[in-house]
């Protein structure tokens, strides 16, 4: 599939502008120590938790490792690895949250170094890494979008990939429903849950991801924020 033809395409530019222009001061917010709404503290809450146990999923040390965070947005998770020794690519779609990343990185981050850019978490001039991170970057889009994705990244990827989906309950389409009463201005590109059999099933027919397995798998809920964590190692 020609990921720029596709509906992951077309999802992509929704994504771009409601994170660039729509909402990006609010997501600003949102990921710095300022106070916010009792539903979104919920949210913020809900991401750090996922934050760690993504990062938990990583080797401790990060010395010579090269990851790409797939949707860095203002750099938590870089910062993170970096301090790991990591050496991070960090990409997103929004230029604005790049920059802000940019403004909050400490002086100093121990023996690793991040590379901050706004473009396509999926060019393949990107190069290659170690580990793919992709937190929450996936969650706009359908589930046969998300596997091309995934299997994209993989063909450059040596030992992991650690990502997040919506998973499918009822519990999370009530809350969408209720999103869906939010001021249009502060409404996301809507999110895609996704069943994990479904994603599963999807992988075993994709002949890029032949070498791979799903590993780890776990759920983090805090109020409006839920988010499944799934790890595919290469066999």
């Amino acid at each position: 599939m020609d990921m720029r033809t596709s509906s992951y395409g077309t999802r992509r530019g929704e994504v771009e502008t409601y994170f660039d222009r729509t909402a990006a001061a609010a997501w600003a917010r949102l990921t710095s120590d300022a106070p916010v709404s009792g539903i979104r503290a919920t949210v913020r809450a809900g991401r750090d938790r996922m934050r760690a146990t993504l990062l938990g999923w990583l080797p401790e040390d990060l010395h010579g490792r090269r990851i790409l965070d797939a949707g860095c947005g203002t750099g938590a998770f870089a910062v993170e690895a970096a301090r790991r020794g990591a050496e991070v690519l960090a990409i997103d779609l929004s230029p604005t949250l790049v920059e802000l990343a940019r403004a909050r990185l400490p002086a100093s981050l121990g023996r690793g170094r991040i590379d901050f850019r706004s473009g396509d978490m999926l060019d393949a001039a990107l190069g290659r890494f170690d580990h793919v991170v992709a937190m929450d970057s996936l969650i706009h889009y359908r589930a046969e979008d998300v596997i091309t994705a995934l299997a994209t990244l993989a063909e450059r990827t040596a030992h992991g990939i650690v990502f997040t989906h919506a998973p499918r309950t009822p519990a999370l389409a009530a809350m969408h429903a209720v999103g869906r009463l939010f001021p249009r201005g502060d409404r996301a590109p809507a999110i895609e849950p996704i069943a994990e059999a479904r994603l599963r099933q999807l992988m075993a027919r994709e002949p890029r991801l032949a070498g791979w397995q799903a590993a780890r798998t776990q759920r983090i809920a805090s109020g409006f924020y839920t988010s499944q964590a799934c790890e595919w190692r290469r066999c």
